[in-house]
């Protein structure tokens, strides 16, 4: 446990310089048993900043998923140390008073937000987010020159030292602090933040067709035989260039767990115009993956043959503004 900020007040509600940011943000890593639909918070870390990108207090907590904690080689949460925990709904009244009107930070910030807001809905209650921002999409949009998506990449860019990964608290606090300078980067470059509104998750992954709870010492994941789709009506026009718009006709491979629905992000992707490949190839536009480092088939494919490589996050950014082909 790391030593508290000293406790501030909360500033006073106000409109940030780019608007929409209320009180300013709140810079948010959760620890899960997993990565899939079913899959439970087990701790949390918040940062709380001001419009101004300054911390004003932090909150840590640890929370009793009622089931095996999963990847505990990951995040080092066994079922004893959360045995004492208090269950989400314990939690939910704290959490959301850290949340309530900023603008929600964190690093592949769809994750993120879909499994607070499943833990929020499974108490029956709402999460009182109303945006998000992804540092993942921020960076790309500031067009920082860094080797992949990761958190620890971001920190090392601006001399963040990072002194236990995948501790919620200290990942919370590694991306406040390479928040600020982004915040600054974004602002004084007249870069627009990439707020994304936060629609309610309803879907708890817990009906009939739920994946299983995983075995202990296991990563969720689910297997979904790809649907037989209408063949892309436009050709390749080569792989993706980050800073870029996709285009039409771009071949986009997905692996690893979404927090959108597979099908639903496939669907999104196939109206705008793009071919989902099966696989990873020399003629793949873009592989979007929440785990770029995995040993998925894919994934080691692409880190092979050097194809580009974005988070969810991102790749939703991505679809707002397809680009038409050339020969269309």
């Amino acid at each position: 446990m790391y030593a508290p900020f000293p406790s501030s007040p909360l500033p006073a509600p106000r409109t940030g310089p780019d608007g929409g940011t209320g009180r300013g943000f709140a810079v948010v890593d959760v620890e899960t048993t997993g990565l899939g639909r079913s899959d439970r918070v087990i701790s949390a870390g918040v940062y709380q900043l001001d419009p101004d990108g300054e911390v004003t207090d932090h909150w840590y907590t640890l929370v009793n998923p009622e089931r095996d904690p999963g990847p505990v080689w990951i995040h080092g949460l066994t079922s004893e140390v959360l045995a004492g925990a208090p269950t989400f709904p314990e939690v939910a009244a704290e959490f959301a008073e850290r949340l309530r009107d900023r603008v929600l930070v964190a690093h592949n910030a769809l994750f993120d937000w879909n499994m607070i807001s499943r833990e929020f809905s499974r108490a029956g209650l709402r999460a009182p987010v109303e945006q998000r921002l992804c540092t993942m999409v921020l960076a790309r949009d500031l067009r920082l020159p860094l080797p992949n998506g990761k958190l620890s990449s971001l920190a090392a860019h601006f001399g963040v030292h990072q002194r236990q990964a995948h501790h919620a608290l200290d990942d919370a606090r590694v991306l406040a602090e390479v928040f600020r300078p982004s915040l600054e980067l974004a602002r004084s470059g007249g870069v627009p933040l990439p707020l994304t509104a936060c629609v309610a998750v309803t879907d708890l992954g817990e009906g009939a067709g739920a994946a299983a709870a995983p075995a202990r010492g296991s990563w969720s994941s689910s297997y979904r035989p790809g649907r037989k789709r209408p063949a892309c009506p436009y050709p390749n026009p080569g792989r993706w260039v980050d800073g870029s718009p996709l285009v039409q006709g771009m071949r986009v491979a997905i692996t690893g767990d979404t927090a959108t629905d597979r099908e639903l992000l496939e669907d999104r992707a196939t109206e705008a115009g793009l071919h989902i490949a099966s696989s990873v190839s020399r003629l793949t536009s873009l592989l979007v993956t929440n785990e770029p480092g995995s040993w998925s088939g894919k994934a080691r494919k692409a880190r092979e043959l050097g194809t580009p490589v974005v988070g969810e996050d991102a790749f939703l950014q991505l679809l707002r503004e397809v680009a038409p082909h050339p020969g269309a």
